[in-house]
């Protein structure tokens, strides 16, 4: 039984692909924890040579673990290998170009120990891609999430959840270009019933130009595909889901 912070494992997963620009700023954050029986798997998606460099630079690290695939492959297929793989007792994400808090692992850990929860995120910091002023308002979640508040405000940032590995089983991150993250908060919501908030600042999410995710009519499309395809919501459902996600994203990062 788990009682204590040295009591347990966590995996950190982390899907790579050609984020030089970001990366070493991205796993120092990770190598800076003051929770210190963290194992960092990097699934790497034949990048290129420039980012290939920096990874060479934390090859003899004992718990840094680089998978290099020969082909790219997506987001989803890396975090789903690397969990798959996994032995530690919780599973925590993070994307290449974020950057978490010291004491982000410590904080979130005890608090799912002392309160027996199995799946958990925190409070968070957008930011523009490049910018060292943190221009943006901390995104402050609510503190619980249902299945049902949660395909109607998708508050959870994947960089900062941590969910307990046997919570998982078989669900996987959904086989699709973008948002594979929203059909497994999903999934995993549907089995624990409640995510809950540590509600503290403890990451700092970048926001890129040009990247997957910075199209909202693209993410929106995609949520309705999972929504219909994967969630099997009918018609009146999933118009209501995308509405609500529309608006609280408005009010989250306004119109840009």
């Amino acid at each position: 039984m788990l009682n204590n912070l040295s009591d347990v494992t966590v995996e950190i997963v982390l899907p790579n692909y050609n984020s030089e620009e970001y990366l070493e700023e991205t796993i120092n954050s990770i190598i800076n924890q003051t929770f210190e029986n963290w194992r960092l798997t990097i699934v790497d998606g034949n990048s290129n040579i420039e980012t290939q460099n920096i990874l060479k630079n934390y090859i003899d690290y004992p718990n840094i673990n680089i998978i290099r695939l020969k082909k790219r492959k997506s987001a989803a297929f890396c975090r789903n290998f690397a969990i798959r793989n996994s032995k530690s007792d919780y599973i925590a994400f993070i994307d290449s170009d974020d950057i978490w808090d010291r004491d982000k692992l410590s904080k979130q850990i005890d608090f799912m120990i002392k309160n027996k929860y199995y799946f958990t995120y925190t409070n968070y910091l957008p930011f523009r891609s490049k910018e060292k002023i943190y221009n943006l308002k901390e995104i402050k979640p609510e503190k619980i999430f249902t299945f049902e508040k949660f395909i109607r405000d998708t508050s959870i940032a994947t960089s900062t959840m941590v969910v307990k590995k046997s919570s998982i089983g078989n669900i996987k991150f959904s086989n699709t270009k973008i948002c594979e993250d929203y059909f497994f908060k999903c999934q995993i919501l549907k089995k624990v019933n409640f995510a809950y908030c540590l509600s503290e600042n403890l990451m700092k999410y970048r926001i890129r130009k040009g990247s997957l995710q910075s199209n909202k009519i693209r993410n929106l499309y995609w949520i309705w595909h999972i929504n219909k395809n994967y969630n099997k919501m009918d018609l009146l459902k999933n118009l209501l889901s995308i509405f609500c996600i529309s608006v609280n994203s408005i009010k989250k990062y306004g119109f840009k």
